[in-house]
């Protein structure tokens, strides 16, 4: 149940930022599920890879260039879906930014645990 809801905040997220960052545009709701799947794919599988093979940048950047890696895959995922565009680069990574900031917002305000008195 907690992952359906994870799903749905991260869909919700997505239709968020064409209000946000004009470069950004989503079709439909279906679409923002579909692009939060994919995108949690990503994550899960590339991202470990991506972060391994530029940890001399990330480091040289002093951790900076994970920004640059999180907007590649939020480009990447805009090419693989349709009903998904990102104008370009430097929207991709403003736009992954916003989307993880939407996105933990609202997990955090919806999804908290009954926390022990």
């Amino acid at each position: 149940m907690r992952l359906l809801a994870t799903w749905i905040i991260n869909a919700i997220a997505l239709l968020a930022l064409p209000y946000l960052v004009t470069s950004i545009s989503i079709d439909s709701f279906g679409t923002a599920l579909l692009v939060a799947v994919v995108l949690g794919f990503v994550n899960a599988f590339l991202r470990p890879i991506l972060l391994l093979l530029t940890l001399p940048a990330t480091v040289l950047s002093l951790g900076l260039f994970i920004f640059v890696i999180n907007g590649l895959m939020f480009w990447f995922v805009a090419n693989m879906v349709d009903g998904f565009h990102v104008a370009g680069f430097w929207s991709a990574v403003f736009g992954a930014i916003l989307y993880s900031i939407i996105s933990w917002t609202l997990s955090t305000l919806l999804l908290r645990q009954n926390e022990p008195s």
